[in-house]
């Protein structure tokens, strides 16, 4: 194909793949952690806290200092729900770890302060009978950046920064019915009926099996202990979620459709909390165990482990390729007729421009044979997105920095 001279320079590649789309195989299988898991979150306080140093280094030194904030530990407390109240009994334990610059030019920068109250704002917006205060301890052991990966991050005599890691970012697009009905099964439940059902807790688990044609939803929820009457009352809560949801599931497929809710209920045990997330009674968590980029697990598509969570928007390969992936998968598909399905893969290499990397390569399952000036005309259209993205990468830097772009 005719590629211009940045496709020429930087080495992207346009590939076409026979392989059946996720779809159109027999078994399919999706997971996606909620909002109050304790795994999402260490993700959730590990972004806030990279975040609120962004804001913070940006108005003391001008500029975005060198940190990654994703070594965030959750351990569990205890507590005791019952219907119509219950305690938490000990206190959740969250451990701030990683690195952050704590001086320039001679000013120390109160690092621990920011990230303790990023972490505890974080929880206050998100778990909602959470009593941060009372329920909570929340400890800072960030420690200094790597002197050699300061170097790198610090090269100020170049407009684009260069790769502080050798890394991978994957993305695909566009969503399958499972992806999709994992995905917003979770994100519709926090957006509008949890402020319907007070009930409902932000620790929703959310598995999409597909089989074929049949499609087994299982959520778990977190209830809140306070909203919930007794035996009877727990059970038509559960219904209405019941019902909630597979409506939801309904707007995504046409397939059949099985809902399951808090499936290892008995009339003896039930699940209820008095916070709304099981981090208050015996699920311990840590940043980067869960969703990818893309708000999910998927063991049916190629991932990247990366935690992505409170890495440096910066230089960051292994945060930001994964951010940009998903913008150019979702561009590709949206804008380019006849492909199926794509997958795109951008590695890194240390030390080098983070708009050049290694490799940035598109897989492409197309919707029919096509000729050749059709195969043509899709990889040069494919290449000149992923090229001009990477022109542009500097916009995935200053939404995240923002908190702008999700990262799990």
């Amino acid at each position: 194909m005719n590629m211009s001279k940045n496709e020429q320079r930087r080495n992207i590649r346009v590939e076409f793949m026979n392989r059946k789309p996720v779809d159109e195989q027999e078994v399919e299988m999706v997971e996606r952690k909620g909002l109050g898991h304790p795994d999402s979150l260490c993700d959730g306080i590990a972004d806030a806290v990279s975040v609120a140093l962004c804001r913070e280094y940006k108005k003391r030194c001008g500029t975005i200092l060198h940190h990654n904030t994703d070594k965030v530990q959750l351990v569990a407390g205890r507590s005791n729900p019952r219907y119509g109240g219950g305690e938490v009994i000990s206190p959740i334990y969250i451990l701030l770890g990683g690195r952050a610059t704590r001086e320039f030019e001679g000013e120390e920068i109160p690092v621990d302060v920011i990230a303790l109250r990023a972490a505890r704002e974080y929880l206050k917006q998100n778990v909602r009978n959470l009593d941060v205060d009372r329920h909570v301890v929340v400890d800072s052991k960030l420690g200094k950046g790597s002197s050699d990966l300061l170097t790198v991050f610090k090269e100020k005599d170049k407009e684009i920064p260069v790769a502080n890691d050798t890394s991978f970012g994957v993305a695909h697009a566009p969503l399958s019915e499972a992806e999709s009905i994992a995905l917003n099964t979770e994100g519709m439940v926090m957006s509008d009926y949890r402020y319907r059902e007070k009930a409902i807790g932000e620790d929703m688990k959310v598995m999409v099996l597909r089989q074929g044609d049949r499609i087994n939803l299982t959520v778990g929820d977190a209830f809140v202990s306070r909203y919930v009457e007794d035996y009877d009352h727990y059970e038509a809560i559960k219904e209405d979620l019941k019902q909630f949801v597979t409506g939801i599931a309904t707007r995504y497929t046409e397939r059949a459709v099985t809902t399951s809710v808090n499936q290892a209920d008995t009339p003896h045990s039930v699940y209820i909390t008095v916070t709304g997330t099981s981090a208050e009674m015996g699920d311990d968590g840590a940043a980067g165990r869960g969703n990818r980029c893309n708000g999910l697990i998927t063991p049916n598509r190629p991932i990247s482990m990366e935690g992505a969570a409170g890495k440096n928007p910066v230089n960051h390969t292994g945060k930001i390729y994964n951010l940009l992936a998903i913008k150019i998968a979702n561009e590709v598909v949206d804008t380019v007729d006849g492909i199926q399905e794509v997958y795109i893969k951008i590695l890194s290499e240390i030390g080098r421009r983070i708009d050049d990397p290694k490799v940035a390569t598109a897989q492409i399952i197309p919707q029919s044979a096509g000729t050749g000036a059709g195969v043509a005309a899709i990889e040069h259209k494919v290449a000149r997105i992923m090229d001009d993205w990477l022109s542009n990468i500097g916009e995935i830097t200053e939404k995240a920095t923002r908190g702008e772009l999700k990262t799990f």
